[in-house]
């Protein structure tokens, strides 16, 4: 099933890549279904599938094109990050940040994006955006030091984009920042210990005192108005809205687990009497099918706010038009709705499957576990994003949140 809600100007070009991006992800669905067990049980995205990602080209959709990255759109990597969520949670949850990543390093000025793809173009980059570490000045950058969580990714990452503030630099739009640091440099804390998204394997990394030469900093305050430090400003990917767009890629895994959900119950429940009934197939229960009918629309509710989430960010960057305060509280509102829609489709299934959806050899319980983690990530809060939307609405802007 398709669900057409795309930004208006989108290319006949950039259709057909996302096409067929989308059906390489699609291809790797039995091979990362099969794995996710694993990937669950031993808290980590095994490297099979992290290479299979990588030959397919599904871990560079927001890298430039200048190093041989797909430089795709938002809506992409929506999709992608779905058809994967629909085999593996965690592997797409992965799948999204590590893009999401390389979308914050195109931000950056040239020399910052060539010391992380210009001698090794297949560099993947893990992050934590929370301003969890402090930056000093020294002659000629910082020396940051800090833990950061949760770093989804980290384990298959070569660079890591880092949250810091600088203290001397207070009231200031460079009080607050993002660096860029090697993985080298960096420890990594076995941390996460979680009930969902176990595989994400989101653990803490640990610097001391690392140096961060100047231009591998980029101010947070001017990010979110949209003031970038790339030059190559004739690229609309690194136009698109700073906040609404690290939102929005959160949701493409939540997308695909509830499309899991919902093929899980229409093709158990022919097979399946409804237990202490006179039904010999519940599909044949009106219970079932009202089940069914609730979760497949929720789930499509959440693809409509996420895809026009997508393509509100798509067309803006499109046009180098940045979104106003208002258009942007909508889009966080879109994005939170989408994973509250999608968790409902889930809680749907499995209340339709009964007690067995929580046996451990069903994967209903896992997609649900992964989907109860997933979508409390705070960036996606309902009720923060409903407050900061509802004052937008009225006219009252600028007083819940900065990240909007």
């Amino acid at each position: 099933m398709s669900i057409i809600m795309d930004a208006p100007h989108t290319t006949d070009t950039a259709r057909e890549l996302r096409a067929d991006l989308v059906k390489r992800a699609a291809a790797l669905r039995p091979l990362l279904a099969g794995n996710a067990d694993a990937t669950d049980r031993e808290r980590g995205v095994p490297a099979e599938n992290i290479g299979a990602l990588a030959e397919a080209g599904l871990l560079t959709l927001m890298q430039p094109a200048r190093y041989g990255g797909q430089q795709a759109d938002f809506r992409t990597l929506l999709e992608v990050s779905r058809e994967v969520g629909r085999a593996c949670g965690s592997t797409a949850w992965v799948t999204a940040l590590l893009n999401a990543n390389a979308w914050f390093v195109g931000l950056f000025p040239a020399r910052a994006q060539d010391d992380v793809w210009a001698d090794a173009p297949g560099a993947r980059v893990a992050g934590v955006v929370t301003p969890s570490g402090t930056a000093r000045v020294v002659e000629g950058g910082y020396r940051v030091s800090g833990r950061w969580a949760p770093a989804s990714g980290c384990a298959h990452a070569d660079w890591a984009v880092l949250g810091v503030t600088r203290p001397d630099a207070e009231g200031t739009s460079d009080a607050v920042g993002i660096v860029l640091v090697p993985m080298p440099e960096l420890a990594i804390e076995d941390t996460w210990f979680v009930a969902g998204m176990r595989g994400t394997a989101s653990n803490t990394l640990l610097g001391d005192d690392l140096f961060v030469p100047a231009h591998r900093f980029h101010s947070v305050p001017d990010a979110v108005e949209g003031r970038y430090a790339t030059p190559f400003t004739d690229e609309a990917l690194y136009r698109a809205p700073f906040v609404p767009a690290a939102a929005l890629v959160l949701t493409g895994p939540q997308l695909g687990l509830a499309a899991a959900a919902v093929d899980l119950l229409t093709e158990r429940a022919p097979q399946r009497a409804l237990t202490m009934t006179t039904y010999t197939s519940q599909t044949e229960a009106p219970t079932t099918q009202l089940a069914l009918a609730h979760a497949a629309s929720l789930a499509d509710s959440a693809q409509l706010h996420a895809y026009r989430a997508a393509a509100d960010i798509d067309e803006a960057a499109r046009a180098g038009a940045f979104p106003d305060y208002d258009a942007r509280a909508r889009i966080r509102m879109d994005a939170g709705m989408a994973a509250v829609h999608a968790r409902e489709a889930v809680r749907n299934v499995c209340s339709a499957q009964g007690a067995s959806a929580f046996g451990e050899s069903n994967p209903l319980q896992r997609i649900w576990r992964d989907i109860e983690t997933g979508s409390r990530h705070a960036v996606l809060n309902p009720e923060v994003a409903a407050e900061i939307y509802g004052k937008s609405l009225f006219g009252i802007r600028g007083t819940v949140s900065v990240m909007v």
